[in-house]
């Protein structure tokens, strides 16, 4: 179970002052390009879950994650996520011919294909980049997402954490006294690029 604090930042100008004021915490930057895909006969969607590979940079890593029954009540998100690391090339190809995954040797594939029975193959959703800046600050792993989808950009805060109350607290403590609007993500970035519209 993946537990995450998400905090909506209300533009670019909250998304500028939040990067400048955690500069110095600053751990590294991913260019991430997070693309989605589905059984042929709709097979994970009806069951709320979501196939997702994930390329870094150049393709340097790709990883492969099943993410199933979110929830995401006042700011905090509850899924169930298992992932594994894919080779790059693979990936791509993955990308390029959505059915080879069917037969790609992965953990987290074969798990897709006897739980949700995708007999009749994959197709390819789409997907959306996104620029995740990773911060160490008070003990947190913040992660600010500049997100980029067909219908605008999304600025939002995540942050992992087994005190989930807590870290929203540090945060909101942290965005409230240095005026920076916010407010509690009501929606999963897949939800968003399925919608087609920001929240």
């Amino acid at each position: 179970m993946e537990v995450e604090v998400k905090l909506r930042l209300a533009d670019a100008n909250a998304h500028r002052r939040v990067t400048s004021l955690l500069s110095p915490f600053h751990v590294v930057t991913h260019r991430q390009q997070n693309l989605f895909f589905d059984g042929a006969a709709s097979e994970l969607s009806e069951r709320r879950a979501v196939l997702r590979l994930r390329f870094y940079g150049d393709d340097e890593r790709c990883v492969v994650s099943l993410k199933a029954r979110a929830v995401l009540v006042d700011g905090v998100s509850r899924v169930e996520e298992d992932e594994e690391d894919l080779d790059p090339r693979i990936g791509r190809e993955c990308v390029a011919e959505p059915g080879k995954l069917g037969s790609v040797e992965s953990r987290v594939l074969r798990r897709v294909k006897e739980e949700f029975g995708t007999e009749k193959g994959f197709v390819g959703l789409g997907g959306f980049g996104n620029v995740r800046n990773v911060y160490d600050w008070k003990g947190l792993k913040l992660e600010v997402d500049e997100t980029k989808f067909g219908s605008g950009i999304l600025y939002e805060i995540e942050c992992e954490s087994a005190d989930p109350e807590g870290a929203k607290r540090l945060l909101e403590e942290f965005l409230k006294e240095n005026k920076i609007d916010y407010s509690y993500s009501t929606a999963s970035k897949f939800a968003i690029f399925r919608s087609g519209k920001l929240p």
